[in-house]
């Protein structure tokens, strides 16, 4: 059933239940009403037929004690008589009359049963009492009328009131169903929509979970190459420790090396200046040669002038003559001798001067070496201090590879995690994709019900 149509019964309903409570409460007024004018009437008559009975000598409490039960009750209402209180000011003065009437009456009743001579005094009290209880019944039967009247003006007043609410309801209604129709047409609308992007959404988060594992195995490889990485240089690391090593090595060798050149130019030095030396002495020895081949040339002279002069002397000069032949033989002697020891000194001279040459060389030699050697010195130097550097370096990079390894595995964590609320994600869209849909559903079936 729609929902216009609920409404409408619902005001429809409204309607029928005021109307009929109004017709509740009339009906019972008016019942009420009536009750009191029916005890109002008992009490007019069960007087009369109270004194009829004294009067003819029967007592009857049990009346007596009936009609102050309902003459309390008219006043001041009853339950077992189902009376209401008086609320009328007119009545209530009415019933107070009453009461006090009928407190004397009950008096004189009390003294005709000890003296019959009170009879006419009650017959008079019966009728003044009669009077003011037929005053009393027309007071209620007035004020019954009117409470009748005041339901009836209120029953069309309460009808006009409903029938105005109807249709006020009926507005109500027709707004509310207009808007309704309109809100839960945007919701379809809205709720379409809605499923739609999901839709996206979840294609998208799908997406992005299968790039959350694409980007995983690629962090897997990048982890395992960082830490190859680091492998490697921790082991480039070791040889450039063991190159470092062997340049400390080699410097301190090609140190010792200098210093044995060092040592070998201040040789060189002294025996260039030996063989300087040496020339000079050979050059002496020469020219002490040379010298004593012209002494042994001129003794060789005097000789064979001796020789000419011993063999003028004849017989005398044998003598002088063998002296002056072994002076000439010791003279050749010496002059061989002589030109021995100058070939021997000119042999002498050339070796110096070719070992001075040789020595020059080497000294020139020693002195290139020592450059070499210390330009090798500063290479072996500026390579230590390179291997130094490429050791560093190779440290910082073993760190910045064990950082990278560490962030590479930080960042797999967090991409597992992205993965695993990239799945809770496609899981909590497909469930809101869901639930959209029985909106859409509860949507349409709401417009169908307005």
């Amino acid at each position: 059933m729609k929902i216009t149509r609920q409404l409408q019964a619902t005001g429809i309903g409204l309607l029928i239940f005021a109307a009929s409570n109004v017709v509740f409460v009339y009906l019972n007024t008016a019942t009420s009403d009536s009750r009191i004018v029916n005890y109002a009437g008992i009490v007019r008559g069960g007087t009369q037929r109270l004194v009829k009975l004294e009067l003819a000598g029967k007592k009857s409490d049990k009346l007596s004690a009936k009609l102050d039960t309902i003459v309390n009750g008219l006043r001041r209402g009853d339950r077992t008589l189902d009376l209401p209180a008086a609320t009328e000011p007119e009545f209530i003065a009415k019933m107070k009359e009453i009461e006090k009437a009928w407190i004397t009456l009950k008096a004189t009743i009390a003294q005709v049963r000890k003296n019959s001579q009170y009879r006419t005094d009650l017959l008079s009290q019966s009728e003044d009492y009669f009077e003011l209880a037929d005053k009393t019944v027309s007071t209620a039967e007035v004020i019954a009328q009117a409470k009748v009247e005041r339901l009836r003006m209120l029953q069309l007043v309460l009808f006009g009131m409903n029938l105005l609410i109807l249709g006020i309801i009926l507005w109500i209604n027709r707004n509310i169903a207009l808007s309704l129709q309109k809100s839960v047409g945007t919701i379809a609308n809205t709720s379409t929509q809605i499923a739609a992007a999901i839709s996206e959404q979840e294609q998208i988060t799908v997406q992005q979970a299968v790039s959350v594992n694409q980007v995983s195995s690629t962090m897997d490889e990048l982890g395992a190459s960082s830490q190859q990485s680091a492998e490697q240089v921790e082991a480039s690391a070791t040889g450039a420790r063991q190159a470092l090593s062997l340049a400390e090595g080699g410097t301190k060798a090609v140190s010792n090396i200098l210093e044995q050149m060092k040592l070998l130019e201040e040789s060189v030095g002294a025996i260039a200046t030996q063989i300087l030396n040496l020339r000079g002495q050979t050059n002496e020895i020469g020219g002490i040669s040379t010298l004593v081949s012209g002494i042994a040339s001129q003794t060789n002279m005097l000789a064979l002038n001796a020789a000419v002069e011993a063999a003028r002397a004849g017989e005398h000069g044998k003598g002088f003559a063998v002296v002056a032949e072994e002076i000439r033989k010791l003279a050749d002697q010496s002059k061989q001798s002589a030109e021995q020891i100058n070939t021997l000194v000119a042999d002498i001279q050339a070796a110096i001067n070719a070992t001075a040459i040789a020595t020059e060389r080497g000294t020139k030699t020693v002195g290139a070496g020592m450059e070499m050697t210390q330009g090798t010195a500063t290479s072996f130097q500026g390579v230590a201090n390179s291997i130094d550097s490429i050791f560093l370096n190779h440290q910082q990079i073993s760190l910045n590879a064990q950082q990278q390894a560490l962030a590479t595995q930080q960042v797999m964590d967090t991409m597992n995690q992205l993965a695993l609320s990239a799945q809770e994600s496609a899981g909590g869209i497909s469930q809101i994709k869901v639930g959209t849909q029985q909106l859409e559903m509860a949507a349409k079936n709401l417009l169908a019900m307005v």
